[in-house]
């Protein structure tokens, strides 16, 4: 099948979040499947044109309601083993700019401009390809008006038969804009319903997507439940009820050439599953780097996360000081966000330096060592779409505790059940936090044959796209079915 991905962001190019890691990943699987696949992204300021860029001699045509708007397409490839064509639209008014969705001063004023614009150049982008799609694959709320110009603008002639799928990565974030924005889009009025793109008198994309599009995916099946349930709904759940027909949940996978153990140079040690060496080599120098007291038989504890209230790491900042004073773990912390957790895991880093260590704001390579070196993995998410981290961790050996939620609930099999990777708490409570952490403690000082089966099931636990590529082209056939009749 032909099958075209809209993205506002594809790693490695341009990452704000887990959304480039899929379409940086599983555009690649699905192409060793045999389909033709291509990537299409805005040519962001942050990005450089790289030697092996070039750009199209011909004029993209961009319709709009201020009249036809004229950008550049520049094409590459997402690898040089893939060979998976990747465009990037380029239009200085709109992206230019370094970030993606916002500065230091909030969202972007023009983001609905912005993204009508790229949905619209994504598709008129194939014309001047001369290639059109069996399906367009597009990801979250800045692609969500790609649907529903499918169904309207583009119903008939040689876009007739193409189907559209939407992958919902996080529901949080919708896409609610002014219906002034009606008249740039050209789209017809009808489309500003209840059942379609209108929310209590203002347009909502993602609304609008759910109404419109073929298939609906999100990132893992526990997700796909809990999004049409008013508690994780955030106000779409009748919409998504109502499609529930059209949506099913499937389980990204993670890129096994970029986190590879047995590979991976910012370790500064390698280790496998046959063989464990390397490992406490990496943890050695974790606990140096942090600044912790150097000792193997203590079990480290590690967080890599962004500190917002939806990452539950305040449940930990509220547990830290008695994990601190217990004498029997280590905490070390990587992560930027809400002011008052970077403080109160600063401070507990102040107060316990042997035994907590913070870093905050991010490092790519720090990242990768605080996963290697670590023994569990703290994940107290109070809801989780997938969840890359705890894939990330039981690759490396680190043992995950999270909570039962999205693809945490999907991912990690809980102690006492047949291949056991992890351990999992229900509620949302500092108390049952700590009670898994005691736990993990427990088995690491009495059962160490336990750990190393944690671990064993872990880092041999099945993570590849190639899994999540089957499922999602047997989604594509559907849609196409169902456009098609």
């Amino acid at each position: 099948m032909k099958i075209l991905f809209v993205s506002p962001e594809v790693a490695p190019f341009v990452k704000e979040g887990g959304l480039a890691d899929v379409v940086g990943a599983l555009p690649k699987a699905l192409a060793a499947a045999g389909h033709d696949v291509r990537v299409i992204c805005p040519r962001h300021g942050s990005l450089r044109v790289g030697t092996e860029w070039k750009r199209r001699e011909e004029v993209l045509y961009v319709p709009t309601g201020e009249g036809t708007q004229f950008a550049s397409l520049w094409e590459t490839v997402l690898d040089d083993e893939a060979k998976v064509p990747l465009y990037f639209v380029e239009y200085e008014e709109y992206f230019s700019r370094g970030e993606i969705y916002h500065g230091p001063w909030g969202a972007h004023g023009d983001n609905d401009r912005r993204f009508a614009f790229f949905s619209r150049a994504a598709l008129e982008s194939c014309h001047l390809l001369d290639w059109i799609p069996d399906v367009v694959h597009c990801h979250d709320w800045t692609t969500g008006l790609v649907p529903v110009y499918l169904n309207t603008l583009y119903r008939f002639g040689p876009w007739s038969g193409t189907a559209s799928v939407y992958t919902i990565h996080n529901l949080e974030h919708q896409g609610n804009f002014s219906p002034e924005i009606m008249q740039f889009t050209q789209l017809p009025n009808w489309v500003f319903q209840e059942s379609g793109l209108e929310s209590m008198g203002r347009m909502n994309w993602m609304k609008g997507a759910i109404y419109h599009a073929n298939k609906i995916t999100t990132v893992s099946p526990t997700y796909a439940e809990e999004i049409r349930t008013p508690s994780g709904g955030f106000g779409l759940d009748h919409a998504l009820r109502f499609k529930g027909g059209d949506l099913l949940g499937i389980l990204n996978g993670i890129d096994l050439d970029a986190w590879a153990p047995q590979t991976d140079p910012l370790l500064g040690a390698n280790f496998s599953s046959s063989d464990l060496t390397g490992k406490s080599t990496v943890k050695a120098e974790l606990q140096r780097k942090f600044g912790l007291a150097e000792n193997p038989h203590m079990p480290i504890f590690g967080v890599v996360s962004r500190l917002f209230h939806q990452k539950g790491l305040d449940l930990l900042a509220s547990v830290v000081e008695r994990m601190a004073t217990s004498g029997r773990m280590q905490l070390v912390v990587l992560g930027s966000g809400e002011q008052w957790e970077e403080e109160s895991f600063s401070q507990a880093a102040a107060r316990h330096p042997e035994s907590v260590g913070t870093y905050i704001g991010f490092n790519e390579a720090l990242a990768h060592k605080v996963i290697g070196g670590s023994d569990f993995f703290v994940m107290p998410s109070r809801f989780e779409p997938c969840g890359l981290g705890q894939q990330y961790a039981m690759r490396y050996g680190s043992i995950p505790i999270v909570r039962r939620t999205g693809g945490l609930a999907d991912t990690v099999v809980p102690v006492g059940e047949e291949n056991a990777t992890g351990f999992l708490f229900n509620e949302p409570h500092p108390h049952e936090l700590l009670d898994r952490i005691f736990e993990a403690v427990s088995i690491w000082e009495y059962a160490p044959d336990e750990v190393h089966r944690l671990r064993m099931n872990g880092m041999n636990r099945d993570a590849s796209w190639e899994r999540s590529a089957r499922e999602y082209s047997q989604v594509y056939e559907w849609a196409v079915q169902a456009r098609r009749g």
